[in-house]
């Protein structure tokens, strides 16, 4: 591949899961990159669907035994993200100049959502835009996974951040990635927004499939308040027909797209 692409092919294998890179000297002017991910049916396949947007060549390599922390650090490089810089947990924080967001601490590899797939970027342009138009008040973040969306919704200066997610295994990396933060997010375990009251946030987060959008399009609206603003991902452009039409009847829709991913800003109507 392209020495150029590098960085936005780290982000893409840490999304589809890597346990680790390993970047090699340049070959004829193009980097050479080992990925090692579990033994699992239908890898190459979903390999080739997720980096085919990047001039990327790929093949089965033979592995040697590996030191896994070394290669998670050696792999994971700090980058930017709808405004914040995202740092991994081992490495300083960059300097702050004046107007820029406090970095967000990851430890990359626990669990989806280090802040590199689009529909993450999406959600967090949309929330550092929705916070420099004024305070975010209570944030709900449902199906927060890794916890991400949480931590920087808490850094944005939100009044409450609840979190839900159902797997058990996402939760202690969320609560990890508030701790890394100094990020005061309660997290919930539950299915969706069933078991939140109506009408209690400002702002819903929800970084989810199409379908679950779409099921439960009533579900999450009401659980903002009458202006309150919805911020919906997880989906491709090609679903962006059934998205509008479960949520026009909500409010104002603002569509957002990153390459085959799209968002929804959805302002509830009063």
């Amino acid at each position: 591949m392209p020495i150029q692409d590098e960085e936005a092919l780290s982000a893409a294998l840490w999304e589809m899961g890597t346990s680790g890179t390993q970047t090699l000297p340049p070959e004829g002017g193009r980097s050479v990159v080992l990925a090692y991910f579990p033994d699992e049916p239908g890898l190459e396949a979903r390999l080739r669907e997720a980096l085919a947007g990047l001039d990327v060549e790929q093949a089965p390599a033979e592995i040697a035994s590996v030191d896994w922390v070394a290669r998670v650090r050696e792999g994971f490089r700090a980058f930017s993200a709808g405004g914040f810089r995202i740092v991994p947990a081992w490495e300083p924080p960059p300097p702050r100049r004046p107007g820029d967001l406090p970095a967000l601490v990851v430890e990359p590899g626990l669990a989806f959502g280090t802040g590199s797939h689009e529909s993450t970027r999406l959600c967090l342009a949309a929330l550092a835009e929705l916070a420099a138009a004024g305070a975010l008040g209570d944030v709900l973040d449902v199906g927060a996974g890794s916890g991400i969306l949480s931590v920087a919704a808490s850094i944005l200066g939100a009044a409450r951040v609840i979190a839900v997610e159902i797997d058990d295994e996402a939760l202690p990396v969320a609560r990890r990635h508030a701790e890394l933060n100094a990020s005061p997010v309660h997290f919930v375990r539950g299915d969706g927004s069933r078991a939140i009251r109506s009408g209690r946030f400002d702002v819903v987060l929800a970084n989810i499939s199409a379908p679950l959008l779409v099921q439960r399009a009533e579900e999450l609206a009401r659980t903002t308040r009458a202006a309150g603003v919805l911020i919906l991902s997880g989906f491709l452009v090609a679903d962006l027909a059934d998205l509008r039409a479960a949520y026009t009847p909500v409010g104002e829709i603002d569509v957002r797209v990153e390459g085959e991913w799209a968002a929804l800003v959805v302002r509830r109507r009063p």
